[in-house]
């Protein structure tokens, strides 16, 4: 199963390796489709994929981390 999501991280988790440690206690594979860092923001749009409830386990995870996780519908403009 495969989710697109909007992910946006607050400036204290911009250096944090979030997506990663997401991925491997959840096993979610993340493909990034765009991303947007400064120093005071991070945004990204993800393609998750996985089991359902490993997905979620993932979105819960992030949002746990302090994330703000939007779904997205629809294809993804390059």
């Amino acid at each position: 199963m495969k989710k697109r999501v909007k992910l946006t991280f607050p400036q204290h988790l911009i250096k944090e390796p979030v997506i990663f440690t997401m991925a491997k206690t959840c096993d979610v594979m993340p493909n990034i489709r765009r991303a947007c860092v400064t120093e005071t923001i991070g945004v990204m749009v993800l393609e998750l994929e996985g089991e359902e409830e490993n997905l979620e386990k993932g979105i819960q995870y992030l949002l746990s981390r302090g994330v703000t996780v939007e779904m997205i519908e629809g294809d993804i403009i390059e």
